[in-house]
């Protein structure tokens, strides 16, 4: 049988035309190794934002989602080699930047490489210096869509544009662009940008188990909260500008899915969608005036100090527009892990919330971590007590809770990082290193296999309870949740 074009496996791409850039999601593992097991991805809509304005610019543009394709390293490097492209893009996330960095190694070495995300904010300099990254001819910090213009057109441009860096070729040191009237990159209007073109994700739309068809979305960008653990966290994202998109604007892409592709669903993604009463206000307002709750149901993550303060009307608006799960960082069931990760929730306030949203018919995903430094084996003890208290409290509620728990691991650059870094206990690179966990019993627990690419886990016990003691508990959480899940299809 003819061999299927390695263009075909790149979203977007125009193969009549030279290529200007393909970018690079990294997938979470070698799949050489072990095939996938997942079976959903999210999409990469940080990418296809980049990649739709650099199109309307005139550019070629594909994405190669090796994460959702399941491919293996040196299988992704060969399909970039493939076409030939003049830039490779990646987005650098610190439990893939080891899968990045050695496909970026196996690059053709004509082909220049742009870098960004969160961890190339949080250690320029160390990704800069990484001999497998030699090709590196920008690593863009923060919001990248205009800038990745600029670098498409001319790269010598680098030096006027803000925030963006490269190597010295002859001092081998880092070096950063910029002049002044340039700092409008740094954030751009997000009501004026294009819709995100759906041609370069590669499972989004979709469709979900319910029969509808889901797209994600994201309405805001940036968070005004400084959670310890958190890469969005504020105080590691001070070249953001915090701000919503008009709620119109959201409303108009909505209708555009629906008339291209369907969809009935939305999930808003953003780092925190429901996060300001104003913003809730608004949207809800302009949802009320559009009727959206006659037509489609949504999803979006939520901040729950902001919805404890919510009056009941506006918990009411929200369920009558068409609010059908709302995600919320709970995190941990100790008041005092709470307040060290600057969370500004007690137990009560969460039980509150998901009661009065369940009441409402809305539904409520919490997120917990087990495993942070400092906590005690009786606090976690406590979260996953305070899990159960939920589930009970939600039984026989028209919403119903569910939840989602992860082990933790360190970011670069949150204020966690920097606390474990200013104790002189760890290195950098055993704080990165990250290697993935495997907690089906070998591929025979299906509770876990839905979720199992998302186990990572450096391997270092950061408070009382041992590493083997946080996964029983994590794997004993989610198996209970996949039963519940079961009993209820």
């Amino acid at each position: 049988m003819p061999q299927e074009p390695q263009s075909d496996r790149i979203t977007g791409l125009d193969p009549t035309r030279a290529v200007d850039v393909v970018f690079v999601n990294a997938p979470l593992r070698d799949y050489t190794r072990r095939a996938r097991v997942n079976d959903y991805t999210l999409p990469v809509l940080g990418m296809a934002y980049i990649a739709t304005v650099a199109a309307a610019h005139g550019f070629n543009v594909g994405v190669l989602d090796a994460e959702s394709l399941g491919l293996g390293l040196a299988e992704a490097a060969e399909i970039v080699n493939a076409v030939r492209p003049r830039w490779a893009g990646f987005n650098l996330l610190a439990p893939t930047y080891e899968m990045s960095a050695r496909i970026a190694a196996a690059l053709d070495p004509e082909i220049e490489v742009m870098v960004g995300g969160h961890h190339a904010k949080a250690l320029p300099t160390e990704i800069l210096t990484d001999p497998r990254w030699s090709g590196l001819g920008a690593l863009v910090i923060g919001e990248a869509e205009t800038r990745v213009v600029e670098l498409l057109g001319d790269k010598h441009r680098r030096s006027e544009l803000p925030q963006v860096m490269w190597l010295d070729p002859i001092m081998k040191t880092p070096v950063s662009g910029g002049r002044p009237g340039n700092a409008h990159h740094l954030a751009p209007d997000i009501n004026t940008m294009p819709f995100v073109d759906r041609r370069y994700l590669a499972d989004d739309p979709y469709r979900a188990a319910d029969g509808r068809v889901e797209a994600n979305m994201v309405g805001a960008r940036g968070c005004p909260y400084d959670c310890s653990f958190c890469g969005a966290a504020v105080s590691a994202n001070p070249d953001v500008t915090i701000r919503t998109r008009d709620p119109h604007n959201i409303h108009a892409e909505m209708v555009e899915l629906h008339e291209q592709y369907n969809v009935t669903a939305f999930r808003f993604v953003d780092d925190l969608f429901l996060g300001h009463r104003r913003f809730i206000e608004q949207c809800m307002s302009a949802f009320t005036e559009h009727k959206v709750g006659e037509r489609f149901v949504w999803d979006a993550t939520g901040r729950i100090n902001i919805l404890h303060r919510a009056p009941d009307t506006l918990l009411d608006t929200m369920a009558t527009n068409g609010c059908r799960e709302v995600a919320l960082g709970i995190e941990s069931g100790s008041p005092r892990m709470l307040e060290y990760i600057d969370k500004r929730i007690t137990p009560d306030i969460t039980c509150s919330v998901v009661k009065r949203l369940t009441d409402r018919g809305i539904s409520v995903k919490g997120y917990f971590i087990l495993g942070f430094p400092s906590e005690t084996r009786a606090e976690l003890d406590a979260t996953v007590r305070h899990v159960r208290e939920l589930w009970e409290l939600t039984d026989n509620q028209p919403g119903r809770f569910r939840v989602s728990v992860f082990e933790f691991r360190p970011y670069p650059g949150t204020p966690e990082w920097h606390r474990l870094m200013a104790t002189g206990k760890y290195t950098t690179a055993q704080l990165l290193n990250y290697a993935p966990v495997d907690l089906t019993d070998g591929g025979a627990n299906d509770a876990i296999r839905e979720r199992d690419e998302f186990n990572f886990s450096v391997g270092i016990q950061f408070g009382e309870a041992p590493v083997d003691y946080v996964r029983r508990q994590l794997a004993a959480l989610t198996h209970e949740q996949h039963l519940r899940k079961a009993a209820a299809a």
